[in-house]
C-alpha cells in the first residue's frame, strides 16, 4: 500500500489528470489520522468519540476499509448545532460530522493538498501548510507600498461557502483527476446532508459543514472562479498594474488606474453569478488608497478597509514619509471586548490567580495575532480594558468584601496580566 503522499505531488506534476488516488485512503493512513485528531471533541450524530474508537481501533478500521472496497460506505449526515457568536446576539452554526468521516476526510484532504499546492497562486493564503494571515498582511504592505496602485476594491462574496455549486465544483475537480472512485466519494461527501433538531435537511450545495475537505474544496473552486481568471484574463485586459490578495473567500484587489477597478467591479460580478455565487455589495467597495490618495482627494480626507481583523489606513511616519497605519478593526475589537466580558462572568468564581492564569493565554494569543508593526496602541487600549473589565468582574462577585483599586494593583503585582507584545513585523 502507498503511504507517501508527495508521490501524488509528482504525478500530478508530470500528468494532466492524477490517476488511481483511492489506494491512499488505507488502513495505515487512516490510523495516523486517527491519531492527529483531538480528544473530547463533541461527537457527531454517531456519538462516537475518538476515545471509543480506539477501543477497538484495528477491528474498527478493517471494517471501514472493506466497506470503503465494496462502496457500503456512505458517509452520515453533519449533526448541526449553534453556538454563540462572538460579540453578538446571533448564533453561528457549527457541523459536527461523524467520527469516520472525520478520518476519511482527513486522508482525502491530504490527497488533494497534494494534486493542488502547486497548482494554487503564490497570491491565495488561506488554508495552505506553510502560509498564514500575516503573510497575507504582509503582501499587502509590499504591493501598496512598491507597486503602481492607487485604488483597492474591497469585496465581499454573500454566504460562500454555503453556496459552492456543487456540479461545477466536481467539474474542476474532474479537469485535475481521473480516479473515479475518489471523485465518487467527494460526492458522497457533498451529498450527506445535515441533521438539526432531529430532522434531516438535503444538502444540495455547498461545502460539507465542520469537513476536514471543506477548506481544499473551497480552495479549489476560488482557484478556478476566480483566481486563474485574475490572472490570465483581468491582468491581461489591464494597461496599469493589477493585483489581487486573497484568503480563503476574503478577498482585495489592487489597480492602477480607476477606470479598470470599476471595469473590474463590473466583471466581478457577472463572473460570480456565472458560478451561482453573488457578490455582497453592501459589503463591498472601491476606493483610492496608496500613496497618491491623500493628495488625489478633494478633501484631503482617505478611506480605509478591513481586511483579515486589521484595518488598513493611509497614514505617514514621523518625518511625513507614506506608511500604511494598522489597527485591530472595530467590529472584531468589540466582538473581543464582548468575549472576554462573558467569558469573566463564567470564570470569576474560582482564585483571581487562577482566573489571570486563563486570561493571560487568551491574551497571549490576541497579542500573537493582532501584534503586527504599528498596532501596538490598538493591544495596549485592549490590554487597559481587560484591567478594567476584571476589576468589574470581582468587585461585583462579593458585596460584603469590597476591593479597592489599591488591593487589587497589589493583587496584579504579584500575579500580573500580561502586557502587550509586538510579535510579526509586517514593514520589513
Amino acid at each position: 500500500m502507498e503511504n507517501d503522499f508527495s508521490k501524488i505531488a509528482l504525478q500530478s506534476r508530470n500528468h494532466k489528470k492524477v490517476q488511481t488516488i483511492m489506494h491512499y485512503v488505507n488502513k495505515e493512513n487512516l490510523a495516523k489520522e486517527h491519531k492527529m485528531q483531538k480528544s473530547g471533541k463533541a461527537t457527531g450524530i454517531d456519538k462516537v468519540s475518538k476515545e471509543q474508537y480506539a477501543e477497538n481501533l484495528d477491528e474498527n478500521l478493517e471494517n471501514l476499509i472493506a466497506r470503503m472496497k465494496t462502496f457500503s460506505y456512505r458517509p452520515q449526515a453533519v449533526r448541526r448545532t449553534y453556538i454563540p457568536k462572538t460579540g453578538s446576539d446571533k448564533m453561528r452554526p457549527l457541523g459536527i460530522p461523524a467520527y469516520e468521516d472525520k478520518l476519511v476526510q482527513g486522508v482525502m484532504r491530504k490527497i488533494l493538498d497534494q494534486i493542488y499546492e502547486w497548482k494554487f497562486y503564490d497570491f491565495s493564503y488561506g488554508f495552505r501548510q506553510g502560509r498564514n494571515c500575516h503573510m497575507a498582511v504582509r503582501d499587502i504592505n509590499q504591493i501598496v507600498m512598491t507597486r503602481k496602485v492607487n485604488y483597492v476594491v474591497d469585496a465581499d462574496i454573500k454566504g460562500f461557502f454555503d453556496n459552492v455549486d456543487h456540479k461545477w465544483l466536481m467539474k474542476f475537480l474532474e479537469n485535475d483527476i481521473q480516479d473515479k472512485n475518489f471523485l465518487r466519494y467527494i460526492v458522497r461527501f457533498l451529498k450527506s446532508g445535515i441533521i438539526e433538531d432531529m430532522k434531516y435537511y438535503e444538502s444540495d450545495k455547498g461545502t460539507p459543514q465542520g469537513g476536514l475537505i471543506s477548506p481544499v474544496l473551497a480552495n479549489v473552486y476560488l482557484h478556478y472562479v476566480l483566481d486563474m481568471w485574475f490572472d490570465k484574463v483581468v491582468k491581461k485586459r489591464c494597461k496599469g498594474e493589477a493585483y489581487i490578495v486573497r484568503y480563503a473567500d476574503d478577498f482585495v484587489c489592487f489597480f492602477q488606474y480607476e477606470n479598470e477597478a470599476i471595469s473590474f467591479y463590473q466583471a466581478l460580478k457577472e463572473r460570480l453569478k456565472k458560478f451561482n455565487l453573488e457578490l455582497a455589495e453592501d459589503k463591498s467597495k472601491i476606493m483610492r488608497f496608496g500613496r497618491f490618495a491623500k493628495q488625489n482627494s478633494k478633501d484631503g480626507k482617505t478611506e480605509s478597509f478591513d481586511f483579515l481583523g486589521f484595518t488598513f489606513i493611509n497614514g505617514e511616519t514621523l518625518t511625513g514619509k507614506y506608511r500604511i497605519i494598522y489597527r485591530t478593526s472595530k467590529k472584531k475589537l468589540k466582538a473581543k471586548k464582548q468575549a472576554v466580558k462573558e467569558w469573566l462572568k463564567m470564570n470569576i468564581h474560582g482564585k483571581p490567580s487562577n482566573t489571570i492564569g486563563m486570561l493571560n493565554k487568551k491574551l497571549i494569543g490576541h497579542y500573537a495575532y493582532y501584534g503586527i508593526s504599528g498596532n501596538y496602541q490598538s493591544l495596549l487600549n485592549f490590554y487597559r480594558f481587560i484591567v478594567s473589565a476584571f476589576y468589574k468582574a470581582l468587585t461585583r462577585r462579593s458585596q460584603r468584601a469590597y476591593l479597592s483599586w489599591k488591593r487589587y494593583q497589589s493583587l496584579l503585582r504579584k500575579h500580573p496580566i500580561v502586557q502587550p507584545k509586538l510579535y510579526v513585523d509586517i514593514w520589513t
